[in-house]
């Protein structure tokens, strides 16, 4: 039985890579259900974020992988055209999943949370993957061919 009835996450997801897959493989396994904010192309424009893709290929990625990763299973997907979307306004949500690197952002919902009479919830934290030099796998350096998807470095 899930530990969570809802957990709710966030991203880009412009170049899906092993750290995407890491932190949908934590939500999926640990909830009966996904809610996933995925950035609009106005939030990333306000985040300086240059997005490969549009939102809509971005969404059409997303939704394939999951279908293919995790048939059957109970998700929402939504635009997120602020730092938390959903996570804030739904009372369900038990938990949020971060990566390390934001992991500060389960105080900052929380907060907001409080704001509006919501209980907290709970931050699950999955460490970020790392690429064959140590460094992080990010779709930055995916687009600047350092490394692929998985982390394997393509420059010497």
């Amino acid at each position: 039985m899930p530990q969570f009835g809802l957990v709710a996450m966030g991203g880009t997801f412009d170049v899906i890579h092993a750290g995407h897959i890491a932190l949908l493989e934590r939500a999926f396994s640990i909830s009966s259900r996904v809610i996933i904010g995925l950035t609009s192309d106005s939030l990333a424009a306000k985040k300086g974020k240059k997005p490969w893709h549009t939102y809509s290929q971005r969404l059409d990625s997303l939704k394939s992988l999951i279908e293919k990763k995790y048939p059957g299973r109970p998700y929402t997907i939504s635009p997120l055209d602020d730092d938390f979307g959903p996570a804030v306004l739904e009372g369900d949500v038990e938990a949020l999943v971060v990566s390390e690197e934001t992991a500060h952002q389960g105080d900052v919902l929380n907060l907001q949370r409080r704001q509006r009479g919501l209980d907290p919830v709970q931050t699950v934290i999955v460490p970020m993957i790392l690429a064959g030099d140590g460094s992080r796998i990010s779709s930055t350096r995916i687009r600047n061919s350092e490394i692929d998807a998985d982390g394997k470095l393509l420059k010497s």
